[in-house]
């Protein structure tokens, strides 16, 4: 027996669709793995000198605390590097609408669509350092890139109002041929 239906490949229907944005957004982090090794490593080598140093002249209750000291610092540069898991993906493609998709630092994820024809970009303006990128449509308001500087949510503002004015335009505005970049925040 014959299929006589045409076999289609997902990732086929995902090239069909037009891209006018996409962008996957990310907490910067300054230090890289190994300069959190080098970082940490002389924490615990000069908390260990002052430690033994106290320990040696009769100050033994001091060493104990240069080693939660050490942990402390530890533990809070892990956290921070848990947090770098944060990220959000924004796509604006026809006929898909705006998906913006939103993993948390423990790995969940979480995903919203919102109709272009309505969106509106809002930033204030002059940015203010606390001032959030909102995107509003239909009553319903989604704050993106809070982790972001002030000059980055501005950047991103600006970039999705140019896609969404392709989007807009319909038909007879062709999209770019390469979606516009964004800063990430950085890749650390």
């Amino acid at each position: 027996m014959t299929d006589s239906h045409p076999k289609t490949d997902p990732g086929e229907a995902a090239e069909a669709a037009t891209v006018y944005f996409d962008a996957t957004l990310s907490p910067h982090r300054s230090l890289s793995p190994q300069g959190f090794l080098v970082l940490m490593s002389a924490i615990a080598g000069g908390g260990f000198l002052i430690g033994f140093g106290f320990f040696l002249a009769g100050a033994w209750p001091v060493a104990g605390f240069c080693g939660l000291e050490i942990a402390l610092v530890y533990l809070a540069f892990k956290l921070n590097y848990r947090d770098s898991r944060r990220r959000e993906h924004l796509r604006l493609s026809r006929p898909g609408g705006l998906e913006v998709e939103r993993v948390t630092p423990n790995g969940k994820a979480s995903a919203v669509r919102l109709e272009p024809i309505w969106l509106k970009v809002e930033i204030d303006e002059p940015p203010e350092p606390d001032s959030q990128l909102r995107l509003t449509a239909h009553g319903k308001a989604l704050v993106v890139g809070s982790f972001l500087s002030v000059g980055e949510r501005v950047e991103l503002a600006h970039a999705l109002r140019e896609a969404l004015m392709r989007y807009r335009g319909g038909p007879l505005a062709a999209p770019a041929a390469d979606p516009p970049a964004v800063p990430s925040g950085g890749t650390g």
